[in-house]
């Protein structure tokens, strides 16, 4: 396959929601000249999904729309990428992978602050205990290139900040 040499790399950060994936995806983005891609806002804006999710209050996200719609930009690099979910983005698109991770009690306040449905809390929850968003990167990319964050303070996210800024900086030494 033929890789388009990147000037800037391409950078996903995933976790359970609300564990600060979009407060830190844009302020990294913005500090570094990025392009930001909340996925979960894209989908609505850009209509690349399916439908209504009742149950959930969501959209069901129609994978092809939202990959045909970031290709030609993720092949060019600079990029910060955020969703929930990682396992359907091409392993190609990203250098690095930060899975951010919460305390439950906090994720839960974060939750009933959202509004969030029971059932949907319960989910997230669930998902965060059984470690299934780390997993899904586990099994997607290759474990160099992930890197697992705690993510329960504003000190926590001025730390994350610091650590991707110190990655992005060495990959640009390394690359350029």
């Amino acid at each position: 396959m033929n890789h388009i040499k990147r000037n800037k790399p391409n950078v996903l950060i995933t976790g359970t929601p609300g564990t600060g994936k979009s407060s830190l995806a844009s302020v990294v983005a913005q500090n570094h000249e990025f392009q930001h891609f909340d996925i979960s806002t894209l989908v609505k804006e850009k209509e690349l999904h399916d439908g209504w999710d009742s149950e959930f209050q969501c959209y069901y996200l129609d994978e092809d729309k939202v990959l045909d719609y970031l290709e030609d930009t993720m092949v060019k690099g600079g990029c910060i990428v955020d969703h929930h979910s990682s396992e359907w983005f091409p392993e190609r698109w990203f250098d690095l992978v930060v899975v951010l991770r919460s305390d439950v009690k906090i994720l839960h306040e974060r939750y009933e602050k959202r509004g969030y449905i029971p059932i949907k809390i319960e989910n997230n929850i669930d998902c965060e205990i059984m470690e299934i968003i780390l997993e899904e990167a586990r099994n997607s990319y290759k474990e160099e290139i992930i890197v697992v964050l705690p993510s329960n303070t504003l000190e926590d996210n001025e730390s994350n900040q610091s650590t991707i800024a110190d990655w992005i900086q060495n990959w640009l030494e390394k690359n350029n």
